[in-house]
């Protein structure tokens, strides 16, 4: 069982949520990971468990396409529903594919070398042949992905929210990339806001939001929330 502590939100009696942060490509971790819910699940069953992944899939890490597909499959322990969010990475590849020219390059740079080797690709080829080469249930996977989530006292999105704006007024590229503006705000985003996107040295608990993006592609580990009731856990591999 794992070691709970007091949580900052709450979640209805019967929910349990298991939320992952940024996977980067490392699909060992995240099989480690799965396989650690599911026995979480047989050891303490619960009327309405959710697995919910934060983004960035993809990038700097040794297979994005092997998380990619491990994903799209459906959901990945049959029975459990499955919520998948956008990342940055995700975003910045989709515009890349799509031949916006800016993107390209920022995806070469920021990790995207990596990703396209791991579907075959050579990233100094023309961009324009990678779109083929990448399945298409690869591309329905990116293109469907979810922007936020919520349940019961919790909000989970990839990078924050903006302070001082109302959440219908959010823009969709602070949700997938804002930093500090967020992360050193106190302020009540009307939830308990669950991000990764801003690798940490461990999971970090603040009384409006909770933080699980802890390096796992930098030879850390990847951590998976469990959230039920009051309280809070965490799972890692």
């Amino acid at each position: 069982m794992p070691d709970f502590l007091p949580a900052p939100g709450w979640l209805p009696p019967g929910q349990r949520v298991y939320a992952i942060g940024d996977i980067h490509g490392c699909d060992a971790k995240l099989a480690s990971l799965h396989a650690q819910v599911a026995a979480d699940l047989r050891a303490r069953p619960v009327a309405a468990p959710l697995l919910l992944h934060l983004g960035d899939y993809v990038d700097r890490g040794p297979d994005s396409a092997g998380v990619v597909a491990r994903l799209a499959g459906g959901p990945p322990l049959p029975g459990l529903p499955t919520v998948n969010l956008m990342g940055n990475h995700e975003r910045t590849m989709l515009d890349a594919l799509a031949g916006e020219r800016a993107s390209v390059t920022d995806w070469r740079i920021s990790g995207g070398r990596e990703a396209l080797a791991s579907w075959g690709l050579d990233a100094d080829g023309d961009p324009a042949g990678w779109l083929a080469g990448i399945p298409p249930a690869h591309l329905d996977f990116l293109r469907g992905l979810a922007l936020h989530h919520r349940a019961g006292g919790y909000l989970f999105v990839h990078a924050g929210l903006r302070p001082g704006v109302p959440f219908e007024l959010q823009a969709f590229d602070d949700m997938l990339r804002i930093r500090h503006s967020f992360l050193n705000s106190e302020a009540d985003f009307g939830a308990v806001v669950v991000h990764g996107h801003s690798p940490t040295r461990g999971p970090v608990v603040r009384p409006n939001r909770v933080g699980i993006d802890t390096g796992a592609v930098f030879g850390r580990e990847l951590t998976c929330l469990v959230l039920e009731e009051d309280r809070l856990a965490f799972l890692q591999a």
